[in-house]
């Protein structure tokens, strides 16, 4: 199984970052810094004739990605109880996927297993559940399966590793997927 970790994270070698790393840690993977990539926000022609223009960024080189994996990691800080706004523009662009004739976007993304990772510094177990639940959302329009989620507490960088629960739910996600 090839595994893709899209991190949404604005800050390197963030909590989020940290801790999916950890999730990933001896199991080949690519990752995708979503902060290093031109991905514009999407201009909404869904209901345009000719359907959506073509955009000159990043955004079809992270779908290529995405298209040649099995399993996905979305890996995004609580930024004001929801994603990141870097993930926020990437997972808004969908809408331009799903009409693009270079792919079975819809189809492809059903053969795919989705996890999501998150930190949060104000009671993101509680607080962060809106945003499981948005990914829910998300990956059931598109029909993709949701695998499963991790939710970490750390503020400042470097303290998601004093989250006890959070590391090992990390270190069981990675067991989950070595048994893939």
């Amino acid at each position: 199984m090839k595994v893709l970790v899209l991190q949404g994270s604005s800050r390197e070698n963030g909590n989020t970052e940290l801790l999916a790393n950890l999730a990933v840690e001896g199991i080949p993977h690519m990752t995708i810094r979503l902060r290093e990539k031109k991905i514009l926000p999407i201009l909404d022609q869904r209901h345009d004739p000719d359907g959506f223009a073509a955009v000159a960024d990043d955004y079809d080189e992270v779908i290529e990605a995405v298209l040649a994996h099995d399993i996905l990691v979305f890996a995004t800080p609580i930024y004001w109880y929801g994603m990141s706004g870097h993930m926020k523009n990437f997972v808004d662009r969908w809408s331009q996927s799903l009409r693009d004739k270079r792919y079975a976007f819809k189809d492809a993304l059903g053969q795919k297993q989705a996890y999501v990772i998150t930190t949060g510094g104000d009671e993101p177990r509680i607080k962060g559940q809106p945003l499981i639940q948005q990914f829910q959302y998300i990956f059931s329009f598109v029909g993709m399966p949701f695998a499963g989620y991790i939710i970490g507490e750390g503020n400042k960088p470097g303290e998601i590793m004093e989250d006890e629960k959070a590391v090992a739910d990390a270190e069981r996600l990675r067991d989950r997927l070595l048994a893939t």
